[in-house]
């Protein structure tokens, strides 16, 4: 086992880490900007450094400030949490010729599922379901026009690489489409590094149901699954583990082939295959996510699982024989809300002062969050300051805690998108399994809701 562990990363996916270092008996420290160094889980940490101003480029994502910080403080590894560099193959180049430990995938992993397309293509060459999809789009605009022509519109245009929904465009028509490769391309260079960009069949209204896997370079097994579908600006804004209204049979079935196909690969920690699912098609193979998910709290909640932990041990060298046995059915259900600093009508981004800030507690409640009273949410960052979980026997009893908790989260200094999560946890379609990806819009339009805001 490790030493010490470095965490470049901040708010509640840091707390986490932390903790489950602490129970591991490994040291930690964390990498902190000087926008987060008085927050509250820097300070859990057995050590911190401050490696840049602010802004992510020269704090969280700067190699050299974080490979010096690695140096100074003599860690053995390094958790990247999600985002930032938990993808980044250089930056993992960079940690191995340190000889320090990146607690994820391979190399050669980051390399394939980093690359939208280059995964596509592995996965659909191994027998996984795959939706129609362009390779990345090349040649002249209207060269490019043409190779999308030929899965039929219509389509969503994205990234090769990055996710997070940036660069993400729908285009129902043709003659859309040159404008929309156009913005979307600038949008992965501004946000990704890389221009490249692909389109794939956009369905209607899918499903988007994730598989979590766990490999230990040899074995493979999924611990069962999350659903996604409910999402603003493509970016995911409440899970539910297991997926409901879905045939428990046909996601074991699936979840079995997934972990299957990424044993085929040597994968050799924690990850997820995220697919989007109609019932006409199916399970459609979307991206491989390669490390800790955000939402993965709600599968350790209907599994006692701890990913986090499973992880670094993973790194270390050790087997799935060293885990934790997988359950074979889940205990109960749970579901996570994400609570930004937002308002609930556009959904635009809510920095400021937490004057008040009071979390809610109670059976079966869980909160993820790096802040406290007093705390500053800034506008570096993804605005979201807390995960509340909820778990219970069942999705009614799991979706009842959750409306209770969000009633009782008390948060001023800021606007935050409460409303929305409330009104949605009461909206028929949603309670009713009617919903897809697009439910979130479809709440938006609710005269209901809407008059809220004339109030």
């Amino acid at each position: 086992m490790f030493s010490k562990v470095a965490i470049n990363n901040r708010g509640a996916v840091a707390a986490r880490v932390i903790r489950s270092l602490r129970a591991l008996g490994v040291k930690s420290v964390v990498f902190c900007s000087e926008a987060d160094q008085n927050l509250p889980y820097v300070k859990e940490a057995d050590e911190f450094v401050v490696i840049g101003p602010p802004a992510p480029k020269d704090s969280y994502l700067n190699h050299d400030r974080v490979l010096a910080a690695l140096a100074e403080t003599k860690a053995t590894a390094l958790h990247p949490g999600y985002g930032f560099l938990a993808e980044d193959a250089l930056f993992a180049r960079k940690l191995k010729k340190a000889q320090v430990t990146f607690i994820g995938p391979k190399i050669s992993h980051l390399e394939v599922f980093g690359d939208k397309v280059k995964s596509l293509t592995e996965m659909r060459g191994r027998g996984l379901p795959v939706n129609p999809a362009t390779g990345i789009l090349k040649g002249t605009i209207e060269e490019r026009v043409q190779e999308v022509e030929k899965i039929g519109f219509p389509v969503l245009v994205k990234p090769a690489g990055g996710g997070g929904g940036i660069g993400m465009i729908p285009v129902l028509t043709q003659d859309k489409l040159a404008a929309a490769l156009e913005t979307a391309a600038s949008q992965a260079l501004r946000g990704f590094g890389r221009d490249e960009v692909y389109a794939e069949r956009l369905l209607p209204n899918p499903r988007h149901v994730e598989f979590q896997i766990i490999g230990d370079g040899q074995d493979c097994f999924s611990l069962f699954e999350r659903d996604c579908s409910i999402q603003r600006r493509r970016q995911k804004i409440v899970e539910e583990a297991g997926a409901p209204f879905l045939d428990r049979e046909l996601l074991t079935n699936f979840g079995a082939q997934a972990a299957q196909v990424m044993a085929s690969f040597g994968y050799n920690s924690v990850g997820t295959v995220e697919t989007l699912y109609a019932a006409a098609t199916g399970f459609g193979f979307l991206e491989v996510n390669p490390r800790l998910q955000v939402e993965s709290a709600v599968t350790e909640e209907i599994t006692g699982f701890d990913l986090v932990a499973a992880q670094i041990k993973l790194a270390a060298g050790l087997k799935l024989t060293d885990l934790p046995p997988a359950p074979k059915t889940p205990s109960g259900r749970a579901i996570e809300a994400r609570v930004y600093a937002e308002d609930s009508r556009r959904f635009l981004p809510s920095p400021g002062k937490l004057t008040v800030y009071r979390p809610p507690s109670g059976s079966g409640i869980r909160v993820e969050t790096g802040f406290v009273e007093g705390a500053t949410v800034t506008p570096f960052y993804d605005p979201m300051v807390a995960q509340v979980i909820a778990h219970g026997q069942d999705r009614a009893e799991a979706i009842s805690r959750l409306k209770t908790a969000l009633d009782q989260f008390e948060i001023e200094g800021i606007k935050t998108n409460l409303i929305f999560l409330k009104a949605l946890l009461e909206y028929p379609p949603f309670l009713e399994g009617r919903f897809g990806v697009n439910l979130s819009e479809a709440l938006l339009a609710e005269p209901s809701y809407q008059a809220q805001w004339s109030k």
